[in-house]
């Protein structure tokens, strides 16, 4: 019986520790998006852009900020340029994300509305739309990418200390990687442990 049992815990272990790892987890919107992205601008012989966490951050915030709101001709793509909706907590996404505003400055925020975010019109909402602007745009080098619902966001960042997105680090803290089920994974198999040793 006691082989048994350290079967199991070594068994939940393992699995909670490969869970546990940030690359294990794959939204194929976002990764989808990224690689039509970085071919669109290899085309106009531009550098593809690399992923910023602080910048996923972000995206992800705002994308969650989207998710009840419907579709329609005054949001995503379709705005018109100056009335886009403004985030009256957007100083508290920014915080939550470890950014601040002299870090943001000059990136760019470019939230998409897609029935369930069919990949083909997700990538030309961004490259056939007033945000091709932004991707054919050198000055931007960085890209963060969060969905939710039938929104995606793109954050676009730069290499200057104004629109790097990552005072510091490009690598936003551990816990920010970790989702609540992986706790969950953690914590059961540290309670397991405890009750069989």
């Amino acid at each position: 019986m006691a082989y048994f049992q350290r079967y199991v815990i070594l068994t939940l272990l393992l699995h909670s520790i490969f869970c546990i790892n940030p690359t294990s987890k794959c939204d194929d919107e976002e990764d989808s998006l990224l690689s039509g992205i970085n071919s669109y601008r290899t085309t106009l012989n531009l550098t593809g852009l690399t992923e910023n966490d602080r910048a996923k951050c972000l995206a992800d915030k705002i994308a969650d900020q989207f998710k009840n709101q419907p579709c329609t001709n005054t949001t995503g793509s379709n705005t018109v340029p100056g009335t886009e909706p403004d985030f009256a907590n957007y100083p508290d996404l920014l915080n939550k994300c470890h950014l601040n505003v002299s870090t943001t400055r000059d990136g760019a925020v470019l939230p998409a509305c897609i029935p369930n975010l069919d990949s083909t019109l997700v990538l030309s909402n961004y490259t056939r739309s007033q945000y091709s602007s932004y991707l054919n745009d050198t000055k931007y080098t960085g890209v963060g990418i969060g969905s939710e619902d039938d929104w995606i966001v793109v954050v676009l960042t730069t290499n200057t200390p104004e629109g790097g997105y990552s005072p510091g680090s490009n690598d936003v803290n551990f816990v920010y990687k970790i989702d609540p089920m992986h706790y969950s994974i953690f914590l059961l198999v540290a309670f397991l442990s405890f009750l069989w040793a």
